[in-house]
């Protein structure tokens, strides 16, 4: 994926490309181009986690005020986007926060401190989290200002409600919640408000990221 694409632009670019040319649309349309239906396979995925990434969208709709919340977001330089970032009301906090869409019928699980969803080992999902916290960590350089992964699961179940993992590009905790859990982890930050802070936080993190798509 190329830097200021989104996964469903980029997924879209794909099946352009690998229907260019009249040869290339009527084997597409006869089932015999490998390219198209490898092509078409990664948007059905793409538009599957958008969907995901649009409920917890709605569910940040619901914090109170004083939150900031961006969605799809990129740090310059660094290949994966950022689906969604807030500061929190009292300018300590920025959370990195990754939306995943994993199947309904599974449950997702902690075994042996790697994450799973049924039976296929999702940690690598929850690893990326915390290189995306700590890059984010690194490029915003904010003394005092602690950077919060988080990953929240839709479709599957998660036990327990949610886990907490330990990943080697991360110091601290990744964070992976149900839906109904995302508000109320957000809501246990600081209750003190620090309005001037959370403005200079929010201004600084305008000035270094840059949206998905641009």
């Amino acid at each position: 994926m190329n830097a200021g694409q989104s996964p469903l632009e980029w997924a879209a670019r794909r099946q352009k490309k690998a229907r260019k040319g009249v040869r290339r649309k009527v084997l597409a349309w006869v089932g015999l181009n490998a390219e198209a239906a490898r092509a078409d396979r990664l948007a059905v995925r793409a538009a599957h986690g958008a969907v995901g990434e649009q409920w917890t969208a709605a569910l940040l709709a619901r914090l109170p005020a004083g939150w900031r919340v961006w969605h799809g977001l990129r740090i310059p330089g660094f290949r994966h986007d950022l689906d969604h970032v807030l500061v929190s009301p009292c300018g300590t906090a920025v959370v990195v926060l990754d939306s995943k869409r994993w199947h309904a019928g599974w449950r997702t699980r902690l075994v042996d401190g790697r994450v799973w969803c049924g039976e296929e080992d999702r940690h690598e999902k929850v690893e990326a989290v915390g290189k995306y916290a700590a890059r984010l960590h690194k490029a915003l350089a904010l003394p005092g200002v602690v950077v919060w992964p988080l990953l929240v699961v839709h479709g599957s179940p998660i036990e327990g409600g949610r886990l907490e993992v330990r990943v080697p590009a991360w110091s601290g905790t990744v964070h992976v919640l149900g839906p109904d859990w995302l508000v109320p982890t957000l809501a246990t930050a600081p209750k003190v408000l620090d309005p001037a802070r959370a403005a200079a936080v929010a201004a600084r993190v305008a000035q270094v990221l840059v949206p998905a798509g641009g």
